[in-house]
């Protein structure tokens, strides 16, 4: 939240921490561990094996040492629901039974009114959707059920999807209308259009109609597939509202939530549009997901990171033909998902597949699935003409620049042999060429010096995390003896000062006021293992200590030695050179 708290909403807010344990909230939506004082699980914000996500009861804030996240108990159903910070408070107090106060401030007025637009928008959407849905069995969508029944769609189906029916482009409004939804809420939902002549329309009228739900299983948007014959477009999808971003969504996430709820996921499937994806999950492959179109993006790859490490992509047969996305394929694998895409038979998308060869059928297409790195040689090649020795140079060419970005040599040399066998060059060539060919580029990083700075902010940490957790060893008077050069860690000293000190501050109230991420976080990370306890982590304190107070010395004595550069009389520059002396003498003795 922006600005500051009222005194009522903060009380509040440390109630609602009080009534939900962290363990007890946390426990509900993944199985915890306990290990000595922590309880301990596989995080569930990145994909690991080995256990690093800690839950402190005591303290009562979670973090992991993995991925570093870290927060309290409102930040983890933050997190894990992909809400905001309302909306997580929402649903700790409606576990709690506690009402939520409104903050009397300006910020939280305009969040008001935002939430109050948006909870309308909402209910429209959640009421066109039922309008939708009466009128597939109204005795008068005859043609949306001939359509469903052509694509062999179940009534099981179609009731888990929520399908509907449009009959005409101006009942919709109407009805909207008639329940009291002004015509500017109709045209911000997204739900409606204005018309040629200034009447609102419905923006997807005529068509069978498929719901987008988010991940808090509310409507945001609506997909339309046309059942007629029409110069209109097939697919339809209404437009990006404060609801509905494609670039952020994808179809069927609010199912792989639930899927995600009853146990891991290994691998999600990304088709291209949603008829594909309600097709696939009929079949029985539950973990499917649609982009809607759109170029795959950076938000949707984060997306699919919460669920799975494994994505298959299976477009449609003539994927690899076109100008394939590969840069959104290769977003994907950067945000550390390890991408395979599925071959299909030439011009069938998926639920060709599904209807011509069946569950099995389409599961000889996931088993013969490629690399990432595979598909964008078959795509090379499939531009070029081989029986052209010009063109055949060009593949072999675009051919080697891909295999150079292969990650181990083993894999290098199965993508040359492959090379080799399709262009019908011998490997040795191959081989001679790759080793001369220049290395791919690469986006540059900023390389992190370790040196005398880096070693500095260690200490600081360390310092914080020793008073953090009230080690024995640790004292209040350093915390106002040594200034923190970081703001976040100074802010973190300052609040320990300002509150009591050491012993008086649970690491949780951090949160209300620091980002999690960043320097709290690795100050956090301090608590795991035997890192502050022992006579080791004791000394390493003490040099710690020893080193910033040497710091602060060092930068009073070049001052020094830079004013008396300066000093306009003799008796100035002696003054001066004796206050340098005295720091010398403090320094030697430290």
């Amino acid at each position: 939240m922006n600005g500051r708290r009222s005194d009522a909403y903060s009380e509040f807010i440390a109630t609602l921490k009080e009534k939900n344990d962290i363990v007890e909230v946390i426990g509900s939506y993944i199985k915890l561990e306990r290990r000595g004082y922590n309880y301990w699980a596989c995080c569930p914000f990145h994909h690991e094996k080995t256990p690093s996500f800690s839950v402190n009861a005591a303290e009562r804030f979670y973090h992991c040492f993995g991925c570093g996240v870290s927060g309290d108990v409102i930040g983890f159903v933050k997190e894990y629901e992909n809400v905001d910070f309302r909306q997580a408070v929402q649903i700790l107090a409606a576990r709690a039974h506690l009402e939520v106060p409104t903050p009397d401030n300006r910020s939280a007025e305009e969040a008001a009114k935002k939430k109050q637009k948006k909870d309308r928008l909402l209910s429209l959407m959640r009421d066109s959707a039922r309008f939708y849905l009466n009128n597939l069995y109204s005795g008068r969508a005859d043609a949306h059920l001939e359509y469903i029944a052509k694509r062999k769609l179940q009534p099981t189906t179609v009731k888990k999807f929520g399908l509907g029916a449009s009959l005409d482009f101006y009942s919709l409004p109407g009805f909207l209308l008639d329940k009291g939804y002004t015509r500017e809420e109709c045209e911000e939902s997204g739900a409606c259009v204005k018309g040629t002549e200034g009447r609102l329309i419905d923006a997807q009228g005529g068509r069978l109609i498929i719901p987008i739900i988010n991940n808090m299983d509310e409507v945001i948007a609506f997909g339309g597939r046309l059942i007629v014959k029409s110069d209109r477009a097939k697919y339809k999808n209404t437009r990006e509202t404060i609801l509905f971003d494609k670039s952020k969504s994808l179809f069927n996430i609010n199912l792989i939530k639930k899927l995600k709820r009853a146990g891991a996921i290994p691998s999600l499937i990304m088709v291209e549009g949603y008829m594909d994806a309600i097709s696939l999950y009929q079949a029985g492959f539950e973990n499917v997901v649609a982009s809607m179109g759109t170029s795959l993006t950076k938000e949707q790859a984060r997306l699919c990171k919460r669920y799975t490490d494994n994505v298959f992509i299976s477009y449609d047969g003539d994927f690899a033909g076109q100008k394939a996305n590969l840069r959104g394929l290769d977003i994907m694998r950067s945000e550390g998902l390890k991408v395979r895409v599925v071959p299909l038979p030439e011009g069938l998308d998926p639920d060709d597949v599904i209807k011509t060869s069946g569950e099995k059928g389409y599961r000889d297409c996931l088993d013969a699935a490629m690399p990432l790195i595979d598909f964008r040689i078959r795509s090379a090649k499939r531009k070029y003409d081989l029986s052209r020795t010009d063109e055949k140079r060009d593949f072999v060419r675009e051919a080697l620049s891909i295999a150079k970005e292969a990650e181990s040599a083993t894999e290098r040399e199965e993508l040359l042999k492959r090379i080799s066998a399709e262009a019908d060059v011998s490997l040795t060539a191959l081989q001679r060429d790759l080793e001369s060919s220049p290395a791919p580029a690469r986006e540059e990083r900023p390389v992190r010096k370790e040196d005398g700075a880096d070693g500095e902010r260690k200490a600081e940490r360390y310092i914080l995390a020793a008073c953090l957790f009230a080690k024995p060893y640790a004292s209040d008077s350093v915390l106002s003896e040594i200034v923190f050069r970081d703001d976040t860690l100074q802010r973190i000293a300052d609040y320990l000062m300002e509150n009591g000190g050491i012993g008086k501050v649970r690491p949780s109230e951090l949160f209300d006021f620091l980002e999690p991420e960043g320097e709290l976080s690795e100050v956090l990370n301090l608590d795991y293992g035997d890192n502050l306890d022992g006579a080791r982590a004791e000394k390493y304190y003490s040099d710690c200590v020893k080193l910033l107070k040497k710091r602060e010395i060092i930068d009073q004595i070049a001052i020094c030695r830079s004013a008396s550069e300066q000093a306009q009389s003799r008796e100035e520059r002696n003054e001066i050179l004796a206050r340098c002396n005295e720091l010398m003498k403090k320094l030697n003795q430290i």
